[in-house]
């Protein structure tokens, strides 16, 4: 990727003395691992931005679903499931008999 920008920022002196010695201890350039950063930040946000964007879209199908009658209550659901679990129950006690 051809490196066309320059990027110019202010931070503390310590904080850029230490991030050198580190990338140098790394023996990597300053530069490079800033780079890894931004492009993990910018993958991060993305990721972060799609996924935001995914919960809304079920959220809104869920609340379309409620407004056109094709849901069920907390209690329908509870007792469907009951009603199956003791079918798996009564299933799993004669299987053993």
């Amino acid at each position: 990727m051809t490196k066309e920008a320059v990027f110019t920022m202010k931070i503390e002196s310590e904080l850029r003395d230490r991030f050198m010695a580190e990338a140098a201890a790394a023996h990597r350039p300053a530069s490079q691992i800033v780079r890894e950063f931004m492009r993990d930040f910018v993958q991060r946000q993305t990721e972060a931005r799609e996924y935001d964007a995914f919960l809304q879209r079920k959220v809104e199908a869920a609340r379309a679903d409620i407004q056109a009658g094709r849901s069920r209550s907390n209690d329908e659901v509870e007792a469907s499931f009951a009603q199956r679990r003791m079918a798996l129950l009564d299933k799993a006690g004669e299987s053993k008999g």
